[in-house]
């Protein structure tokens, strides 16, 4: 009694069951028509038959056994290559200044961070003595024009030799060269700004003496940044000048910068078997510093490949591998992934031109699985 029980129960599921699952699940319909139950669900109206449907290759009218896939055209896309290393920034012209003399600092008019112009004073020595020396050599230099036109006019009387004159004319020459190289000393005890840009720390202060070897500060024009990075040896036929690169501060992590490679080395570095490689990048509102580390990015584009969904990469034992809609039926292609992102997967594969790739509905399809091309979703 019990047992009679039960199989009713079971019947009554079944019979609620199967209608449903016709109605709403079209991956059992192959599994109906097998048993013969389609047929009869259909005529009684609860399976809906997908009206015939005319569209491109493998969208035919749908049979009763056919399994209902989306599947898109293949695609090519070309390899996208992106490296990142990291390098150092410096200014785009930078200059490190001393005096050509030795001598005792008597004035630094400029501050460090301050922004100053080719030809600024940046700090002046005690020029008192080489004034000095410019004095004496212009009293020499026109006791010496003095002598010429005195020994010029007793020439003409004949009261004077040519070797007098001659020594006169060289000793007028030699004061023109003295007042010269006493005029540049003196020019060199004032230290000028050769390049545009901003003023560095400055060592030494008023009253100290410094030398030729003394570096006073350093000026960096900072308007643009050079990189200075390295590349592997295997991308060196790939560099080439004006390419675009994106750089990111390491302290300023969101705040990317385009750019523009600017300089490459003729020879790659036996030792480290890298590449050398300079690129030029704006500096907007001076945010950015000389001596900051940056990672730089450079894009290689390289061959074209199918691209695919990536729903619609399988994995068998013999690896990857997608479905094909060849002619309304399933088609199973071993692929070689190339490169994988987010949005596609390019892919190495035997496709044809009018192959369609399955992106959904793959776990119902076995090989020459007849098959019906639903439109894709709004």
């Amino acid at each position: 009694m019990k047992l009679g029980a039960q199989l009713v129960v079971v019947a009554l599921l079944a019979a609620v069951a199967v209608p449903v699952s016709a109605r709403f699940v079209p991956g059992t319909h192959p599994w109906l028509d097998r048993i013969g139950l389609l047929g009869p669900l259909t005529t009684a109206g609860l399976v809906q038959v997908q009206e015939p449907d005319s569209g491109r290759p493998g969208q035919g009218a749908r049979g009763a056994g056919d399994v209902p896939v989306l599947a898109l055209p293949v695609e090519t896309r070309p390899l996208q290559d992106v490296l990142s290393v990291i390098g150092s920034g410096q200014g785009a012209q930078a200059a490190d200044l001393a005096f050509g003399v030795t001598g005792r600092i008597s004035e630094i008019p400029v501050a460090p961070g301050d922004r100053v112009e080719a030809g600024t004073v940046i700090a002046r020595l005690d020029a008192a003595g080489a004034q000095l020396t410019v004095d004496r050599a212009r009293l020499v230099l026109e006791d010496a024009q003095r002598t010429v036109g005195r020994l010029v006019q007793l020439a003409q009387s004949g009261t004077a030799t040519s070797l007098q004159r001659q020594e006169a004319e060289l000793a007028l020459r030699t004061a023109e060269l003295d007042l010269q190289i006493a005029e540049r000393t003196l020019a060199d005890h004032q230290l000028l700004a050769p390049i545009p840009g901003v003023v560095g720390l400055i060592q030494p202060q008023p009253g100290a003496l410094v030398t030729s070897a003394t570096i006073i500060t350093r000026i960096e024009d900072r308007s643009t940044l050079i990189l200075d990075f390295r590349v592997p040896e295997r991308l060196a036929p790939l560099i080439h000048l004006d390419d675009r690169v994106s750089a990111t501060a390491i302290s300023l992590p969101d705040s990317p910068v385009e750019g523009r490679i600017v300089a490459v080395d003729n020879r790659v570095d036996e030792a480290s078997r890298t590449l050398r490689v300079k690129a030029a990048i704006a500096n907007p509102g001076d945010r950015l510093r000389a001596g900051m580390a940056f990672r730089i990015d450079l894009a290689f584009t390289g061959a074209r490949y199918p691209a695919v969904d990536p729903l619609s990469i399988q994995w068998g034992s013999d690896g990857a591998y997608v479905w094909l809609v060849r002619e309304a039926k399933a088609t199973r292609l071993p692929v070689n992934i190339v490169q994988r992102n987010a949005d596609f997967v390019l892919v190495e594969g035997d496709f044809a031109p009018d192959d369609l790739v399955v992106t959904e509905g793959v776990n119902l399809l076995r090989p020459g699985s007849a098959v019906a091309v639903t439109p894709p979703r709004s």
